[in-house]
């Protein structure tokens, strides 16, 4: 019956489309796919991530999600966490998960975002 997860929806406020561009196009290097015409005037922007989609939906009376989140599968956690730090964001380290290297962070409105990959 159900085959896999086709895609993701976080909601961020009215405007947060160019903050989405930089933060999951430009730091996390989503690329970011069309929407379909009938719902661009919804505002919010699609990006690719492996075989699934990260859809950024706008809400009118936006709040962050704190606990309930996406977890990004990660070939290289160390150069991402970098990346993320160079660009002032805050990381919450994570070791409670056998196996497993992670840590949580936020994206530009507040949204849990969990990055994993396996210990080696």
């Amino acid at each position: 019956m159900i085959t896999r997860i086709d895609h993701i929806q976080l909601a961020a406020p009215q405007g947060s489309e160019p903050a989405a561009r930089e933060f999951y196009g430009s730091l996390l290097g989503l690329p970011e796919i069309e929407k379909p015409a009938a719902l661009r005037a919804r505002g919010g922007c699609w990006f690719q991530c492996g075989d699934q989609q990260l859809h950024i939906g706008v809400e009118p009376d936006f709040h962050p999600a704190k606990k309930a989140h996406p977890a990004f599968a990660v070939s290289d956690l160390a150069r991402l966490r970098e990346s993320l730090e160079a660009h002032a964001v805050k990381i919450t380290d994570d070791n409670s998960l056998p196996g497993t290297r992670r840590f949580y962070t936020e994206d530009p409105w507040g949204n849990r975002l969990e990055f994993l990959e396996p210990s080696s």
